[in-house]
């Protein structure tokens, strides 16, 4: 029996039957994990390095990572033999992490699933589960998880209190999120989070000053832990950072995260947790 998906570019993957044989960019390959499907190999992006990066990529285990960015070659992709790669997009056109040539010359084509700022959280998750069960994976119903600390956050959203989402840059430079252009900060707001809007800047990231982050005065600060981040070690320096740590509470927060239910609800639960201790403190 003929198998086929439509992926969020519109393209249409026939064949004669089910890929057994998955590579994935490790962020899809981590929701995939998460969903019941084991993938083959997982790839990184420009952003990544020699090493697949442990915030993005889950409760993945022992499977080989193909490398990332330059690094990533369609011999690397061909060493695990796959029938079709798994890619996020961000524009629905092009897919990030891995060339269409590179694929087409690893024999696999590409699969592409849209993650970007214009696609809802709930959207984007039941598209990664229709892929799975596609694949042959069973997913665990997370659906209750998520709704459990999605009430938590509703909840804790309650108090008066002001969330930034940043990356951090340098001693000198932060980009503050643009919470309208990340699903997962929309989704907080739409429960009723407060987040903070960072003023002029670039379409996803207002790059800015430290001062001027501190100057918005959030009572929670959601801080990229990729490792393509500064980590916070090495802001120690700095005293706006100093100064904003000392009067904001700091969690993690994962622009990547793998795209299942049990991923989202673990991060919302964090924010629920943060909020309601800052609530009860006022």
């Amino acid at each position: 029996m003929g198998w086929e998906f439509t992926d969020d570019r519109g393209i249409t993957l026939r064949r004669i039957g089910r890929p057994e044989r998955v590579a994935a960019y490790v962020r899809a390959g981590a929701a995939l994990w998460d969903l019941g499907v084991r993938p083959v190999g997982v790839y990184g992006s420009g952003h990544d390095g020699d090493e697949p990066d442990r915030a993005k990529s889950g409760a993945l285990a022992d499977v080989p990572y193909l490398g990332a960015g330059k690094g990533l070659d369609d011999g690397a992709i061909r060493s695990v033999r796959p029938d079709i790669v798994v890619d996020v997009t961000y524009d629905r056109d092009k897919p990030y992490a891995v060339t269409e040539a590179a694929a087409k010359r690893a024999g696999a084509p590409v699969l592409a699933l849209a993650v970007g700022g214009d696609t809802s959280l709930p959207n984007i998750l039941a598209r990664f589960v229709q892929l799975a069960v596609a694949l042959g994976g069973e997913p665990a119903d997370g659906e209750g998880e998520l709704a459990a600390a999605e009430d938590a956050v509703r909840s804790a959203a309650s108090a008066p209190l002001k969330v930034l989402a940043l990356s951090a840059a340098g001693a000198r430079q932060v980009h503050l999120a643009r919470p309208g252009t990340w699903p997962e900060l929309r989704h907080l707001a739409e429960l009723g989070v407060e987040l903070i809007e960072p003023g002029n800047g670039g379409a996803n990231w207002a790059t800015t000053s430290w001062e001027h982050a501190l100057g918005l005065a959030p009572d929670l600060v959601l801080a990229d832990a990729r490792a393509n981040a500064v980590p916070a070690g090495e802001l120690d320096s700095v005293p706006a950072w100093e100064a904003l740590t000392a009067t904001a509470t700091v969690e993690p927060w994962n622009p990547e995260l793998p795209c299942s239910a049990h991923a989202y609800a673990a991060f919302f639960r964090s924010v629920a947790d943060a909020l309601e201790v800052l609530g009860a403190k006022r």
